[in-house]
């Protein structure tokens, strides 16, 4: 009895905006990767601003960014297959919407009542 081994090749699992930008396909790495990595960073510069950020000095500033795209290329690496985008982009709505509360309720405290 002969028993043909059949080779299945297997796709990892990938994020759903990575699967839609095409990211399956091997050749389209170095299509998919620049969008994903410019993603990412945008979306850290967005929650990092409504989050952690207080006013620094503008050479700290550079510094943290810098350092933040930096580690964002490791970022989007696991971007390809954990839904890092949908996290950043969850927990941007999430602090907007704790800024515009805030922001409202200091507005309330301010004017005074008659």
């Amino acid at each position: 009895m002969l028993i043909a081994a059949v080779t299945n090749t297997v796709s990892p699992n990938m994020s759903p905006i990575a699967t839609w930008l095409g990211a399956t396909d091997p050749e389209n790495f170095f299509f998919v990767f620049p969008i994903l990595y410019l993603i990412v960073n945008a979306l850290s510069i967005i929650v990092f601003n409504l989050g952690f950020a207080r006013k620094l000095p503008i050479l700290k500033t550079i510094v943290v960014y810098v350092v933040m795209f930096i580690g964002n290329i490791v970022i989007t690496f696991l971007a390809l297959t954990l839904p890092i985008i949908e996290s950043l982009f969850v927990a941007g709505l999430v602090l907007g919407v704790y800024k515009l509360q805030l922001r409202k309720h200091k507005q309330e405290e301010a004017t005074p009542e008659e």
